[in-house]
């Protein structure tokens, strides 16, 4: 059965929440375990060298303080204004909930502050990372490339952009 969220607070990442959203990476069941090691350096980096880490992570926790799911992204080295997403998981109890979709808009609100221009999203173009790749374009990401077997023979690499200002001066 899914709940359905009262309300969905976002919040920057914080210690207590390390455990919970590495057994939401874990129980996901579209990562495999290369990616899975990535997630896990990418969160320890994020609380435990923030000074030298290049991440921002925002967790979504309902009314009971329970994790609902996270997002991870970041600038993108030696340029102006872009950003990537790095990560985005929901819990299943509340996919499908609006949790993934608020997540978004608060990392697409920070990052405009930081005057960003543009946000790209690499992922996979197999059948596990379907509902990604529909979530993605369904708020507003278009494919850019396609990466013919990037990962391996058969799983080719899908970028997305979002363009988030024409105007942007720097």
């Amino acid at each position: 059965m899914k709940l359905k969220p009262d309300r969905i607070i976002i919040q920057p990442i914080t210690i207590k929440d390390r455990e919970n959203i590495l057994h939401l990476v874990k129980q996901s069941g579209v990562f495999n375990e290369k990616e899975i090691e990535v997630a896990i350096e990418v969160i320890e980096e994020t609380l435990f060298s923030p000074e030298q880490s290049e991440y921002f992570v925002f967790c979504a926790f309902n009314d009971h303080n329970q994790l609902m799911g996270f997002i991870c992204f970041g600038p993108i080295p030696m340029t102006e204004g872009c950003y990537d997403l790095y990560w985005i998981v929901v819990d299943q109890k509340f996919s499908r909930n609006g949790v993934g979709e608020k997540l978004l808009y608060s990392m697409e609100d920070f990052v405009k502050k930081e005057k960003a221009r543009r946000i790209y999203i690499d992922t996979s173009s197999t059948r596990p990372y379907a509902a990604a790749r529909a979530f993605y374009k369904k708020h507003g990401f278009q494919i850019v490339t396609k990466l013919q077997d990037f990962y391996r023979e058969g799983d080719h690499k899908v970028i997305f952009m979002k363009e988030l200002s024409s105007n942007t001066n720097f």
